[in-house]
């Protein structure tokens, strides 16, 4: 076969064909039953043509490596332990059984990558069994090469036959730029779905199942649907995915493609990990989350790569075992977009979203129901709002979503509902988080967890947003208990996500260099509008290290109402030492006020704010306006001292120093 030869592709503007079963018409050229093709190679076993192939089976003995040359349909595929089905240099193969991939077992990790490394497992295949020989599907990825395999291989040109393999596309339609009503299957491992690269693409109501495990959700390995292509743009609309395996992801946009999804449901459960793999942070081998999360699982929902990629779910029901819903990762100036859909976690660990690598992220009219936080932010800007016809029209527009006018027109506005039965949204790293219309979150643990990180973020409540918390903590502002990485030896990756946090000891001396009374650009702000508010807000952050000298809390209350402690804390976790064993003991601490040390609270009451103190608070800045009230719980009285001297709370000033404000 010559490797340099055209393409032959699908040329069907004009016409449409319908895959009554499977799609026989539009395979290449296939050998009769009777005759099995071979490619001799020197000092290899062959298989004989004799009685099996007459029969129209096919047997490879132990010992023996039989490499086909084209596709090959036969009754009965018999592979004996030692027997290989191999095909020549730039080629892949694939089974399907009744019309669904099959057979296909990734190799151990430690086998390395390149070539093949997802071969026909050994065993007998029965029914109508095609042995796809496809060109081959090479991505590259951080030094690695993964050899992609797809049912659906589509350019700006349409369907590649000769890069897919057909016989796992059974019923519906397919044109250049549609294909309709498919059933995909998989029961193989690391077997890619549809696959498109260039041009506008339509896949419509599919029903796509995979069982088995993939291998690289960063570069797309082994999920239902991929894109990938700056003049890419692929709608899926009505699809059916539900997928089970180790990253076995049902939709990933990469590559500045532009994915639109709707009126559509996607699952992802876990699978069962490789015999002997070791969690690892290394994206090329990375099949579990990191455990520094807080979080477990393997397997993400969906993913969104690549630089200025976009990704919208429209009306849409997306959900993940554990692990994460909607993920963003390795990519930088994406955009990430949900509208009137519901994202939940149906299991004990997991996240809404990921925000990463400055990306985007708009969530109007979602219903959230996570099982550890809405959003993991680590340097995204994160709006949750209500679906209004505004603003989806907006988004519409700007980021080519692709609505019409009367989807628009039939759009139903909603709030955004989050349901965490955890925390609410937390921080590793910078990030930006609005809430606006009437979003309504409500977390079972602290609402806002923020690990040491400079976060912002801005409430407008005119609109009907809350805030409730179960523990009764709005904001906590802590050190990072992210462990990092150790070394590791004899695997392919070199590191894993096996250290262990360990609780600092003693008390942390003030670095007189750091202002505690005035705020930073890498302090954390929090900035709410006419928003009643019930729980507290603490500062833990010990500073005096050499990569964090301190950090301040900076809160601005306009026109809201605040009842509860707002202070500088010392914050205990609960157990002293975390390895992985003990991952959700990350973000667990308890507080006791205590007064500034390096962790400044500098509070603004703006407007006609009202905060009730139900207990001793200590700050660094208190300003108030000229129409702000401060008062004690059930009517009581509040005294201030400002460095240890009694002060009376007079509006319209601003006090600075060491202060204390307790019940009187």
């Amino acid at each position: 076969m010559d490797e340099n030869r055209t393409r032959a592709r699908f040329a069907l503007l004009d016409r449409e064909v319908t895959f009554r079963s499977r799609p026989r018409a539009l395979l290449a050229a296939v050998a009769a039953a009777a005759v099995v093709p071979v490619l001799g190679v020197p000092g290899v076993a062959q298989a004989a043509t004799g009685s099996a192939a007459g029969s129209g089976k096919l047997r490879v003995k132990a010992g023996q490596t039989l490499t086909l040359s084209q596709t090959t349909r036969v009754s009965e595929l018999v592979i004996e332990p030692g027997g290989a089905l191999a095909a020549p240099s730039g080629y892949s193969l694939s089974v399907t059984v009744n019309g669904v991939e099959t057979g296909s077992k990734l190799t151990a990790l430690t086998d390395g990558y390149g070539g093949v490394d997802a071969p026909i497992a050994p065993g007998a295949y029965r029914g109508d069994v095609v042995i796809t020989v496809a060109v081959a599907n090479p991505i590259a990825y951080l030094g690695l090469t993964f050899p992609f395999r797809q049912a659906l291989y589509v350019t700006a040109d349409g369907a590649v036959t000769d890069e897919s393999v057909l016989d796992d596309v059974v019923g519906g339609q397919l044109t250049k730029s549609y294909a309709r009503n498919v059933r995909l299957r998989s029961t193989g491992e690391a077997f890619n779905g549809v696959y498109v690269t260039g041009g506008d693409f339509l896949l419509q109501r599919p029903e796509i199942e995979f069982t088995g495990n993939g291998r690289c959700d960063f570069v797309g390995y082994g999920a239902s649907v991929y894109a990938t292509g700056a003049d890419t743009t692929l709608v899926v609309d009505g699809a059916d995915i539900h997928n089970k395996g180790v990253v076995r992801t049902t939709v990933i946009a990469d590559g500045t493609s532009n994915v639109v999804v709707k009126n559509s449901r996607l699952r992802a459960e876990d699978g069962e990990l490789p015999a002997g793999y070791v969690p690892t942070s290394d994206q090329r081998y990375m099949i579990v989350v990191p455990w520094m999360l807080g979080i477990s699982g393997n397997v993400r929902a969906t993913n969104l790569l690549g630089a200025q990629t976009k990704a919208s779910y429209l009306n849409s029901h997306i959900s993940s075992e554990n692990w994460g819903a909607l993920s963003v990762d390795a990519g930088s100036e994406c955009t990430l977009t949900a509208i009137n859909s519901h994202v939940e976690n149906t299991g004990e660990d997991g996240y809404g979203s990921y925000a990463i690598g400055q990306v985007t992220e708009h969530f109007l009219g979602v219903e959230f129901d996570v099982a550890s936080y809405a959003t993991i932010n680590w340097g995204g800007t994160v709006h949750y709002g209500d679906s209004t016809r505004t603003a989806v029209a907006a988004l519409n527009d700007s980021l080519g979503i692709g609505l019409s006018t009367a989807e628009l027109a039939a759009l139903t506005p909603r709030p955004t509902v989050i349901t965490s039965r955890r925390f609410g949204v937390m921080w590793q790293s910078a990030g930006a988080v609005t809430i606006d219309g009437g979003t309504q979150l409500t977390s079972a643990e602290t609402t806002f967890l923020l690990k040491a990180a400079p976060a912002s973020i801005t409430i407008d409540g005119s609109g009907g947003a809350r805030l409730r918390s179960g523990t009764g903590v709005l904001f906590q502002l802590m050190d990072n208990d992210n462990p990092g990485k150790t070394t590791v030896t004899g695997k392919p990756w070199s590191t894993e996500t096996t250290a262990v946090y360990t609780e600092p000891t003693g008390d942390p001396a003030k670095d007189t260099a750091f202002d505690v009374t005035t705020a930073h650009s890498a302090d954390a702000t929090f900035s709410a509008t006419d928003l009643p508010l019930r729980g507290d807000f603490y500062n833990s952050v010990r500073g005096d290290t050499s990569s964090l000298a301190g950090m301040n809390a900076v809160l601005i209350f306009t026109d809201s109402r605040i009842e509860g402690v707002i202070s500088a804390t010392v914050a205990k976790h609960r157990v002293s030492t975390i390895d992985s064993s003990l991952y959700r003991e990350l973000g667990e601490v308890t507080n006791t006020v205590h007064e500034v040390v390096n962790n400044g609270m500098l509070v603004t009451l703006a407007g006609a704010s009202r905060w009730t103190v139900t207990g001793t608070s200590y700050l660094s800045s208190l300003t108030l306006s000229t129409d702000a009230t401060v008062t004690g719980k059930g009517g009581r009285g509040v005294k201030m001292t400002v460095n240890g001297t009694t002060t009376p709370i007079t509006v319209g000033r601003t006090y600075t120093g060491a202060i204390t404000i307790s019940l009187a």
